[in-house]
């Protein structure tokens, strides 16, 4: 239970999340499977690997005349990942899903994230729990964690779990990676012949988990809109104080997703995509060269001061810095012994630098001696460089000096440096949020009812009214590949980039050039629950726009 809530608190847990009409009587509805689905990419390989659950139907859902007599159900949820708002709706709406289905049925909470699923360490989900984390934000009424459900015993373990809580699903609420450990235990469950279903549940404010079938991950709404308000009130104060440049590094991970999305909403003088930056294969140079040269026109018009966004995945898009990273993720993986041995940071940066290639080394030997400790810290779950903790943005702000120099440039650049990602990843969600959340936890518990396992929960249309969103279940494997972790190839669901033919990315090309020279600014505000519909309802302008 939470103490000392808000007023605000107070007033969200009243909130009715809206459904679309096919999800408002869900006692008529059955299964109305479409075609047939392939993954990505590797789908041969792919098939071998889930051979009980790869190429399934894309399904919807149609109402019958009459109703449809559903037995009790026992289902387990769990939170995977960091947090994003909207995650307490999910629950929220599964567990009201389940109870309109029969009364009887049951919400186990898995505590602390997939650990408690192989340690079956789970709570009962009561009504008077759930009720009292209904629209607002968090994982803190289960608790999440990063545990990975893939080894064989990991494996044993949550199917005993599972059996002895005599469950007819699993629910398992997470980004991408997530999603992927989701698909390997249906795929396990199934080849163990077990009747639980695993169903997953698209989660990250990255906004990198999406395809033609997952329109949006749900908590991506909320963090943008937290982002914003954020980059609206520097950029008031920029032109208020009209004396410092503010780089501003956005969570996200590889994708631009939200970078693009809040630079749609407050018009800064300069945003980076990293995906624009690959494929024009921009160096480190040419980026400095770009915003070097707003600088120095901003300056001319006595503008000495500027708003610039930087992608959390900036650097991987850089192409030197790109081989550089790729060759990391090489030698670190196989040289982690000889690395660990090593006394110090400096004695490390030495090291690495012996088994470097050529271009490589002379990449690395560029980069300020911060930068390179930050290569070096220790990698992600996945062996891989921690790009999310390289600050670009000082690295920019650094070459960027050095350029005006030697431009003998006689304006002044006074850079100020933030880091937004924290903030945006437990705030109350927005109403698009909510409503999108509630309606994922109908059809998981829908799926679940169907028997139907390996599926992700979607919601088509939701760039229309909520009454038009199209309930739908998609099989995982559809969103996968193979990637190389840990030195070897693995399955896992394809991160999506942000499209450059996309009309969101298009209308960024059309108005950049006016919002580099000029002050256009938008001031988002805070996120408004109450009031026009149009304020408290909007939905992501990258959205509205696909």
């Amino acid at each position: 239970m939470q103490n000392n809530i808000s007023e605000l608190q107070k007033e969200r847990l009243k909130y009715v999340p809206k459904l679309p009409k096919t999800l408002e009587d869900i006692s008529k509805l059955e299964i109305d499977e479409k075609e047939k689905t392939t993954s990505i990419n590797d789908a041969k390989e792919l098939e071998k690997i889930f051979s009980n659950t790869f190429g399934k139907s894309i399904v919807h859902f149609k109402q019958k005349s009459e109703n449809k007599d559903s037995a009790s159900l026992i289902v387990g949820v769990v939170f995977s990942g960091g947090q994003a708002p909207g995650g307490h709706n999910v629950i929220s709406g599964l567990f009201d899903a389940l109870k309109r289905l029969n009364p009887k049925s049951q919400l186990y909470g898995y505590l602390n994230g997939p650990s408690g699923v192989v340690d079956c360490k789970y709570i009962e989900l009561t009504k008077e729990r759930v009720d009292s984390y209904r629209n607002l934000g968090g994982f803190d009424l289960i608790g999440s964690g990063r545990t990975k459900i893939e080894t064989d015993e990991q494996l044993e373990k949550s199917l005993i779990c599972a059996k002895d809580l005599k469950l007819d699903g699993i629910v398992i609420i997470g980004g991408d990676d997530s999603n992927t450990n989701a698909a390997i235990l249906a795929e396990y469950f199934k080849k163990k012949n077990i009747s639980t279903s695993v169903v997953g549940v698209p989660k990250t404010i990255d906004g990198d988990l999406k395809s033609k079938e997952v329109e949006i991950s749900f908590g991506f709404d909320t963090a943008c809109k937290v982002y914003s308000e954020l980059i609206g009130n520097i950029a008031k104060d920029a032109i208020s104080a009209k004396k410092y440049y503010h780089f501003i590094r956005l969570m996200g991970r590889s994708a631009s997703h939200i970078a693009l999305e809040c630079a749609l909403k407050t018009h800064p003088n300069i945003v980076l995509i990293g995906e624009e930056i690959l494929k024009k294969k921009k160096t480190l140079k040419v980026i400095t060269n770009k915003i070097a040269d707003v600088i120095e026109k901003r300056a001319k018009n006595n503008k000495n001061y500027g708003i610039v966004l930087v992608p959390e995945g900036l650097i991987e898009f850089i192409p030197e810095f790109k081989s550089l990273i790729s060759e990391l993720n090489k030698l670190l993986a196989t040289g982690e012994r000889a690395e660990k041995e090593l006394a110090n940071q400096k004695d490390k940066i030495e090291y690495i630098k012996t088994i470097l290639s050529k271009e490589s080394k002379l990449c690395f030997e560029m980069l300020p001696k911060q930068i390179q400790e930050q290569l070096l810290l220790d990698r992600d779950p996945h062996g891989n460089v921690k790009v999310s903790q390289i600050e670009t943005e000082k690295l920019l702000i650094e070459t960027i000096k050095k350029e005006l120099k030697n431009r003998a440039f006689e304006g002044k650049f006074n850079a100020l440096s933030h880091f937004f990602g924290y903030e945006g990843r437990s705030g109350m969600p927005t109403n698009f949020d909510a409503n999108y959340c509630y309606s994922l936890g109908h059809v998981a518990a829908l799926l679940i009812n169907e028997k139907l396992s390996g599926y992700m929960s979607s919601l088509g249309n939701l760039d229309k009214d909520v009454s038009d969103w199209v309930a739908k279940g998609v099989p995982i494997t559809s969103l996968m590949n193979l990637e190389l972790r840990h030195g070897n190839q693995k399955p896992v669901i394809k991160k999506a980039l942000v499209e450059l033919d996309s009309k969101a990315f298009k209308y960024l090309v059309e108005n950049r050039e006016k919002w580099a020279l000029n002050d256009f600014y938008t001031y988002p505000g805070s996120i408004q629950y109450f009031g026009n519909s149009k304020v408290t309802d909007a939905t992501p302008i990258t959205l509205s726009l696909k």
